[in-house]
């Protein structure tokens, strides 16, 4: 059965880029109604959060109505939303960028099962991956290969002894996402967030909303929250932006050194292949496969909430 959220939940930060301040509420949805970002400065302008309506931007996953009305770095809400086994939502942000947080989807998810979640009279279909389909760019590559249900294979290769190589498979089901992934922050280079900040980028950004590394060294005080807390983060957003797909996915999702734009273009490559894929309702059992099964507020684990430290 299809899911939404049982009352409203609100959020309150500053965008990473854009450093302007940003309110965000996630609401209610009927049944089949699926996840809809909504423009609250500008009327109600609505974006569905879906691969079709992602742009190429830097850095980050970003939506567009068609008509020139964006949303960006939507993937760790939506991550949050898969996580927790959130079907249909209306996303409700004041701005033309989602509140960075503390960097992670564990706000998001704490916000989440605070308000509740609950069950819609619906059957809920997914998308059942029925061979290979693989996309590459430069070194790097994604590929979707058939699974019974969600699980995600990523491997990371940096020359900051920091990060380093790192590479991790997890099965989704039983809340994995919830206990082994949402936790886990962006991440950055010192010298990328001294050009990004003269390109103006980067201008929320804080040494507590991102990790941020200098060669061996982690500049972000307190350290790494996971030894492996980069490839973690790198599938987090994986989960965020396969959630693009608007409906589950049955998949085995594997990506070496990939990212945001991949993730999308391997949506693509998926869709525009009919023979790859199908629709499936979904039995019961398949649902307690599903990412956000059986996930309550007891068992999630959630960062402490943090002061913020300018860049400097």
């Amino acid at each position: 059965m299809q899911t939404t959220i049982a009352q409203k939940a609100r959020f309150r930060g500053v965008g990473l880029h854009s450093g302007a301040a940003v309110r965000l509420a996630i609401l209610p949805a009927p049944a089949d109604h699926g996840i809809v970002f909504v423009r609250t400065d500008l009327d109600g302008v609505r974006i569905p959060a879906r691969w079709d309506h992602v742009t190429p931007s830097q850095l980050c996953t970003l939506l567009d109505n068609g008509q020139g009305v964006t949303v960006s770095t939507v993937e760790h809400v939506m991550a949050a939303l898969i996580g927790t086994g959130i079907n249909n939502a209306v996303v409700e942000v004041n701005g033309p960028e989602i509140p960075i947080l503390d960097g992670s989807s564990a706000p998001f998810v704490q916000g989440i099962l605070e308000a509740g979640l609950r069950r819609q009279l619906a059957p809920l279909r997914a998308i059942r991956v029925l061979r290979p389909i693989e996309v590459r760019v430069g070194e790097g590559f994604a590929r979707l290969s058939p699974a019974d249900h969600l699980q995600i294979h990523f491997d990371i290769d940096f020359t900051d002894a920091a990060i380093g190589h790192q590479e991790k498979q997890l099965d989704m089901a039983n809340g994995t996402f919830v206990h082994e992934l949402m936790d886990s922050r962006t991440f950055c280079r010192q010298a990328d967030v001294i050009q990004m900040q003269q390109n103006g980028l980067a201008l929320g950004g804080t040494y507590l909303n991102a990790v941020v590394i200098d060669g061996d060294k982690v500049l972000s005080p307190g350290g790494l929250r996971h030894a492996d807390e980069a490839v973690r983060h790198k599938m987090l957003d994986a989960v965020g932006d396969l959630g693009l797909a608007g409906a589950p996915l049955l998949a085995l999702y594997t990506g070496h050194r990939a990212g945001h734009a991949m993730t999308n273009k391997l949506l693509r490559a998926l869709f525009a292949a009919p023979d790859a894929w199908e629709w499936v309702t979904l039995t019961p059992a398949m649902e307690q496969q599903l990412p956000g099964a059986g996930v309550v507020a007891s068992g999630a684990r959630i960062a402490p909430r943090v002061h913020e430290l300018a860049f400097a």
